[in-house]
């Protein structure tokens, strides 16, 4: 970076120089060195510009300006030839018309330059493609979860992250929520969004793409990944099986948090706080520190209360994990209002 910061810093002192000794527009001294300063400087504005633009994007630029010149050029031969005019007003429709054509071969070129299919012709324009597919999407609710920033840090991920305008406006609209649940997690969203932006050594673009005929985010997310040939990084079940079905490849972050998770085996003993009533009459239902539930047998009526619990069965799915615990009144211990009780089987063959 610094080498280019240099380069770029020579080219204007080169330009800089090159007004003062050629003196453009009849211009001496400092006049004709900031001609010079100002047509470098906007020279380097448009070459940080281009760098973001991607391969198929330039060609089909290049490609409809150069039609669009090649038109002007022949509209300019017939109003020569049709027009006897001796004033200026004849060369002037016609740089107008060559500005026109230019500009607009310019914009739709590469507008529709993305229909390009570059891989077909192998070599550098087949690394376009690969470069696209190490791009990354990520969807409001894996930035609202927070924890691709983390994942983000040990650098797992490869290749640029891709966050759609269209996932901003719905985050700016869920901390803007008058409900402050929903606020909560929208600011959250943003300060992760913050953090992965500051993070040294990785991409971060926002596109502009938007689909104005789909409504639903979930599909405008599937249609933008198919336009770059990308993958979603997602932790919503629905959207996971939509794009699986829409032919999307989808990196869920639950079945990532599942993979790493240390495994809780039948038998083993775990301390849970039991916050509310299960479905089953005998029923508790606790959480674990990371949202996992767990639904404990015999537990119904230590609710507000920590005890000990026996594992009797873990369900892991791609929304997430259960574990299957039951209580025994017998052998575990309750903790709860400042208060300890530890209930222990009685003794086999104990006194009458």
């Amino acid at each position: 970076m610094g080498d280019l910061v240099l380069i770029r810093g020579l080219f204007v002192a080169l330009m800089g120089a090159a007004g003062y000794f050629l003196q453009p527009f009849s211009l001496e001294g400092p006049a004709a060195i900031a001609v010079g300063v100002v047509s470098a400087a906007c020279v380097v504005l448009f070459e940080i510009r281009i760098r973001e633009v991607s391969m198929k994007r330039l060609i089909g630029a290049a490609f409809g300006s150069v039609l669009g010149i090649f038109g002007a050029f022949l509209i300019s031969l017939v109003l020569e030839q049709a027009v006897d005019d001796s004033t200026t007003t004849v060369p002037f429709i016609q740089i107008l018309l060559l500005a026109f054509m230019a500009y607009c071969g310019l914009v739709v070129g590469a507008a529709k330059g993305e229909m390009l299919n570059l891989s077909a012709f192998g070599g550098v324009f087949g690394g376009e493609s690969q470069a696209k597919n190490s791009f990354k999407i990520l969807d409001t609710s894996v930035i609202i979860d927070g924890r691709i920033a983390d994942i983000v840090e040990t650098g797992f991920i490869e290749g640029a992250i891709v966050i759609p305008q269209f996932v901003l406006r719905e985050l700016q609209q869920v901390a803007d929520s008058a409900d402050g649940a929903k606020r909560n997690r929208g600011r959250r969203g943003l300060d992760v969004l913050q953090r992965i932006q500051k993070m040294p050594n990785l991409i971060v673009k926002v596109v502009e793409d938007d689909f104005p005929n789909v409504k639903e985010v979930d599909m405008k997310l599937i249609e933008l990944a198919k336009l770059y040939n990308c993958k979603i990084m997602t932790n919503d079940f629905n959207l996971n099986k939509v794009a699986h079905v829409r032919g999307v490849e989808v990196l869920n972050i639950n079945e990532l948090a599942n993979t790493l998770k240390p495994l809780v085996l039948p038998g083993e003993v775990m301390r849970v706080f039991i916050q509310k009533e299960g479905k089953e009459p005998s029923q508790g239902v606790a959480y674990l520190d990371d949202g996992t539930m767990v639904v404990v047998d015999n537990a119904r009526k230590l609710i507000s209360k920590t005890i000990d619990i026996t594992v009797t069965s873990v369900l892991q799915t791609t929304a997430g994990k259960m574990i299957f615990g039951r209580f025994d009144d017998r052998m575990h211990v309750v903790h709860g209002g400042g208060d300890r009780v530890q209930r222990e089987a009685p003794a086999a063959g104990g006194a009458a």
